[in-house]
């Protein structure tokens, strides 16, 4: 039997209490966030639940979004970052409410963060996630907006190809006379301890199979960090691709050596994934994250 006809009509108060549960967690933050008791915000979800007829938390450390609760918290981020934009329009400060973005680890340390600073009066909840995944988030509706390797538009999403965030196999001098005396070869890698940031991460292996032919299994050092990945490269772990422009002094310092020499650079391309339905109300962080792109990446 089909569910009756809803109204689009929800509480503003139930919807933040949704919203503050799955962006810290909890029932107790989200009470402290809102400056509300504990007891209050559990009484709007279940009002909220009762209203949409269907459970929209999944009780948990963290506490996650049912599939219903992903479709409300869409419709609740939407709906606060479309009257932000009217009361930026009508000369009104809006309240600020956080836009949530995915991004890859590797931007966030490198370019993005100035882009981000030439907004005003927004505020931001980044997600980090490999540039070859963070399309998901969009697809979910976790998001509003993404930087991903995706150059198709994900279904009502407007694409903009940014550029490409260039990367440099490096190592230490050390690291590349033990491991590497004779060159970058199919050998020598399958043995040479390699970085990698995640399971996601498929950088390594791509730089290998274009650049020297080959994908050989290796010893693994997980890294999940960024600059955690140039200090252990610098201290001999291993080597991976680091972006270029974190590296380039520390090879002209001779701290690092290009491991495939000069030459043997890889761009990964980027675009700007951002749901059309918000696209006006995020116009001013699009046009800073192309600017900054085209300062910072090169052109694809």
């Amino acid at each position: 039997m089909p569910l009756p006809a809803l109204p689009m009509r929800l509480d503003p108060d139930q919807l933040a209490a949704l919203s503050a549960i799955l962006r810290f967690g909890s029932f107790e933050a989200a009470a402290r966030a809102l400056n509300v008791t504990s007891p209050a915000i559990s009484q709007r979800i279940k009002a909220l639940e009762d209203r949409v007829g269907a459970p929209l938390i999944l009780r948990g450390s963290p506490c996650t979004a049912t599939e219903a609760g992903r479709h409300v918290t869409r419709h609740a981020d939407q709906v606060a970052q479309l009257e932000a934009h009217l009361a930026r329009e009508l000369g009104h400060r809006p309240e600020a409410r956080p836009i949530r973005i995915a991004l890859n680890a590797d931007s966030l340390a490198t370019w993005f963060p100035a882009a981000l600073a030439r907004t005003d009066g927004m505020l931001f909840d980044l997600e980090v996630d490999d540039q070859a995944h963070s399309d998901t988030w969009l697809r979910e509706g976790a998001v509003s907006a993404a930087v991903t390797a995706r150059s198709t538009p994900v279904q009502g999403c407007d694409c903009y190809p940014l550029g490409a965030l260039m990367y440099v196999a490096t190592a230490s001098p050390g690291f590349a006379a033990r491991w590497f005396p004779d060159g970058v070869t199919a050998q020598a890698l399958a043995q040479a301890p390699m970085l990698v940031f995640n399971q996601k991460d498929r950088l390594q292996h791509e730089w290998m199979a274009q650049f020297c032919e080959a994908s050989p299994a290796t010893p693994i050092h997980r890294i999940p960090s960024t600059t955690g990945f140039v200090e252990a490269a610098l201290h001999g772990l291993g080597w991976g691709l680091n972006p270029a422009e974190l590296v380039e002094p520390l090879i002209k310092s001779g701290a690092l050596v290009a491991i495939g020499g000069e030459a043997a650079r890889m761009g990964t391309p980027l675009h700007w994934q951002v749901s059309r339905l918000l696209a006006p109300a995020l116009e001013p962080l699009t046009r800073a994250i192309r600017a900054q792109a085209r300062l910072r990446l090169r052109g694809l």
